[in-house]
C-alpha cells in the first residue's frame, strides 16, 4: 500500500481509512488544453480509466460528478441522479473554495468539505481507475469500489 509521502488531503484521506492506492507524478504542462486527457497520456494510460472531477450546482447546491476524461458531464443526468432538476457548471472559484484544491488539481477524495458525489457507472467496468491526487501533476490509482466508499458516492450514467 502507498503511504502519502505526498501528503495532499487525498492521500491522506486514503491511508487513513486503509485503502491501497498508488501515486502517480507526472510532468504539468500549463498550455495543456484539457488536465484529464493530459494525465492519461502521460501516464500511458487509457482514457476511460482516467475520470476527472467536475462541480456543478444542482438546484443551487454543490455536488461533485467524476466522470471519464474523454467524455463530457451530462448536466441533465447529474441533476436527476442527485434527485433535482437542474445543474450548471459550479464558479471555479466556489469549486476551489469548497473542496480546498485548485483547478486542474480537484480530486475528489479529501475535499475540505463532504459534497454528494456521483461517479459515472463506467468506472466499475475497470479494476482500477485514476483520479486527480489533489494537485496539478499527479494523479491516484485505486479500485472504483474504494472509490465509491470513501466518496460516499452513488453511481450513475451522467457522462456522455
Amino acid at each position: 500500500m502507498a503511504k502519502a509521502r505526498q501528503g495532499t488531503p487525498a492521500t491522506v484521506a486514503l491511508a487513513k481509512a486503509n485503502i491501497e492506492f498508488s501515486t502517480h507524478a507526472y510532468e504539468h504542462d500549463p498550455a495543456a488544453k484539457s488536465y484529464g486527457l493530459e494525465a492519461a497520456e502521460a501516464l500511458g494510460l487509457a482514457p476511460e480509466q482516467v475520470f476527472k472531477t467536475l462541480l456543478v450546482e444542482v438546484d443551487g447546491k454543490l455536488t461533485v460528478g467524476v466522470v471519464p476524461v474523454a467524455k463530457q458531464l451530462d448536466l441533465k443526468a447529474i441533476a436527476a441522479a442527485a434527485g433535482g432538476k437542474k445543474a450548471v457548471m459550479a464558479d471555479p472559484a466556489a469549486a476551489e473554495r469548497a473542496t480546498g484544491y485548485v483547478l486542474g488539481g480537484i480530486s475528489p477524495i479529501g475535499q475540505k468539505r463532504a459534497l454528494p458525489t456521483v461517479v459515472d457507472n463506467t468506472a466499475t467496468g475497470h479494476p482500477t481507475v485514476y483520479v486527480s491526487g489533489g494537485r496539478r501533476g499527479f494523479d491516484i490509482g485505486l479500485a472504483p469500489a474504494d472509490l465509491i466508499t470513501i466518496t460516499k458516492a452513488r453511481t450513475a450514467d451522467i457522462a456522455r
